[in-house]
């Protein structure tokens, strides 16, 4: 029997690089929070500190929802390691990877 075992992560993969892309699909996740808070900022200018205090917390706690959610962390770790897999096979990061397919498309 296969006996799959969870991969050693470094401490700046745990709490940097895994986190980042955390932070990434949050804010992927929270568009509607994020474009409200825009056009409220674009809107009232200097006085956004005070006006947009609403929209200001409505996008914290959908960024905090997701940048806390153990699925999230999950998903991310495995999309790290899955293109941590990938460079190590091929040498390309990912980045690289992306922009050699744009320009052959």
């Amino acid at each position: 029997a296969f006996l799959y075992t969870e991969p050693h992560l470094r401490h700046v993969e745990l709490d940097v690089l895994i986190p980042k892309k955390m932070r990434e699909k949050a804010r992927e996740r929270c568009t509607e929070q994020v474009e409200a808070f825009t056009h409220c900022c674009k809107e009232t200018g200097l006085l956004m500190v005070f006006k947009c205090r609403e929209e200001n917390t409505a996008l914290k706690e959908c960024l905090i929802k997701h940048f806390t959610d153990p699925e999230v962390f999950e998903m991310c770790k495995k999309e790290y390691l899955q293109e941590k897999e990938e460079f190590q096979r091929t040498g390309i990061r990912l980045k690289k990877r992306k922009e050699m397919l744009s320009k052959s498309t």
